[in-house]
This record gives C-alpha cells, structure tokens and sequence, in this order.
C-alpha cells in the first residue's frame, strides 16, 4: 500500500501551539519501523492551477505571496511563512498522490491531510487548502479526459469536526457526495449543510456510534443505487477517541478500529477505491494519536491486501481454460 508524506515541512509554531505538528513524523516512524508492507513516498505540491480547481486564485495566490492578513492568519489558527505554505500544497498533494495510487490498488493513504475546514476563499481551523477537494476535482478531470466520462465521489468524513468546508464547496456538486459524522456541539459552531450530516451527542460511546455509521452508510448506498461512487475519500480522524483533549466523545482504541473496518468493508465490497486522510487528533498524550492512526492504517493494509486478492481472483477467472 502507498502512503504519501509531507512530515518535512515542520512550521516554526510558537511555545504552547495546541496544534501536534510532530505527530506526522512520529507516524511514518512507526509505518517505516513497524509497517513495512506500506511503501512511503514524500509528496509533490500541488500547482496553483490544480489548487485553484477549489479554491478561488486570490486565495491561492495570498497564501503563495504571504499577502494574508492577520484575520486571516488567525483564522487558520497558524503563522504565514513560506514553509506554512509549502506545507500547505504538500499535504494537497499527498493526497492527489494517494487518489491515483487509490484508483489503480483500491487503497492509498495520505499520512496527514483531512485539512475539510478550509473552503474555497479561506482557510479555517488548522486548514489552509481543501485536500480532499482539490483531488476530488482533479480525479475528476483526469477520469474524463481518459474516459470522457463522469467520476462519482464519495467523501466520508469521520473526523469528530463536521467538514464545514468540504460540504460548502461541493454544496451544489451533484458529482460528489459528502457524508459527515460529527460532534453537535463541536468546532465549527456553525455547520454547513452537507448531503448527508449526523450529529452526535458529547460522550457517545461506540455502540452508538456504529450504530450511526451503519445507518447512515445505508442512507448513502440508497441514494446511489442507480450510479455507485467511483472513488472515495475517508477523513479517518483520531480525534473522536475517548482521549482526545478536543472530541468529547468517547470511543475506545477497538471502536475506532471497527469503524475502519466497517468502512474499508463497505467500500471494497463495493469495489470503490478509497484515499485515506489521518485528519484530525489531539489526545492528551501524543503516543494515543499516533496509536490510533496507525490502527487506521493497519485497516487499510488489509483491505488492500483484500483487494489485491480480489484482482488475482478476476485474472484467474478470466485466463483461457
């Protein structure tokens, strides 16, 4: 399995920043020391015209030149710098990269991304570019100018923080189909309406979160009954585990763990390739974080590895008896 990293680009954060900037470098320690049937690879920026496929060129081009003002700043809750912006257009392309690697092995990982808060004119709440939007956009254009046909997207974000941005961009897509589970009386305070939004109590625990997964990937799979998803993106968040210091909910390290599986599952029972985001989490000890990514990855390893079997299966079946 590929997962794309963009871990060297540490911003200069000052003392006490809630942000956890080294947990990306402390995962792809454990995937490169433990995880060794996932091939990590450094990602490319993305360009300013692929960032524009989401976002407006004034805002590309303030974050470019270091034209944001301090409003502005705040809101994405970081310092401009050039390595604030470079980062930002690595983390879209890790996630451009695990898209194309998704379409051609089933699965595909970007060991950061879910940036799901910024939207097309700003940035917002630790997000500078959209990732999964911007790949979504440019799977899209490539599909068609391979295939000149449409690509159905998929975004199932199950970060504990709705994707106010992602929802906003694609508000009037019918091409792409956003699905968020999230906490009700979490950031941000004012949601966007998606397709499909599930709002969550403080303190649920895992049962009645599966339960909700499930019913509303039922929802999901009705509304597409005449013409399935092509690609999914999963924002796969850490942060509604019960020792986020952020998530007020309250699932175990196994329910999250379910979660995953019930989603790879899903997806791949369905043949629908899917490019996976860490997206967000803050546990009071960044050892939990980490601990929980690398869960969603060790799901993501077996399903492509289920998928890989799935496409051995098809050629034997289709060689000359």
């Amino acid at each position: 399995m590929l997962a794309f990293h963009s871990d060297h680009f540490v911003l200069p954060l000052p003392p006490g920043h809630s942000f956890p900037m080294t947990k990306y470098r402390l995962l792809r320690d454990v995937v490169e020391r433990e995880l060794p049937a996932i091939r990590v690879r450094e990602a490319l920026p993305a360009s300013d015209g692929e960032l524009a496929l989401a976002h407006t060129p004034d805002y590309v081009a303030s974050v470019a030149a270091g034209l944001l003002s301090a409003a502005q700043q705040r809101e994405i809750g970081f310092p401009w710098s050039e390595r604030m912006a470079e980062r930002a257009r690595r983390s879209v392309g890790a996630t451009v990269g695990a898209a194309r690697a998704a379409l051609a092995e089933g699965v595909a990982v970007n060991l950061a991304g879910g940036t799901h808060h910024a939207c097309a004119d700003k940035g917002s709440g630790y997000c500078v570019f959209n990732d999964v939007a911007v790949a979504a956009r440019l799977m899209q254009a490539e599909w068609h100018r391979l295939h000149r046909r449409g690509l159905p997207v998929l975004v199932v974000d199950l970060d504990v923080h709705q994707g106010n941005g992602t929802a906003a961009i694609f508000r009037d897509d019918p091409s792409v189909f956003t699905l968020s589970l999230h906490g009700a009386k979490n950031f941000p305070f004012r949601k966007e309406a998606g397709d499909l939004d599930v709002e969550l109590p403080d303190g649920c625990g895992d049962a009645e979160y599966l339960d909700a997964l499930d019913a509303a990937l039922a929802q999901v799979w009705r509304h597409h009954a005449g013409r399935p998803p092509a690609l999914a993106f999963f924002v796969a968040g850490a942060d509604p585990h019960e020792g986020d210091r952020l998530g007020r909910l309250k699932l175990t390290f196994e329910g999250l763990a379910e979660r995953d599986r019930r989603v790879f599952a899903a997806l791949r029972e369905r043949g629908i390739p899917v490019a996976v985001s860490m997206a967000g989490g803050y546990g009071r000890t960044i050892d939990t974080t980490v601990a929980v990514h690398r869960r969603t990855l060790e799901e993501g390893l077996a399903s492509w590895r289920a998928w890989g079997q799935r496409r051995r299966d098809a050629s034997v079946e289709q060689s000359p008896a």
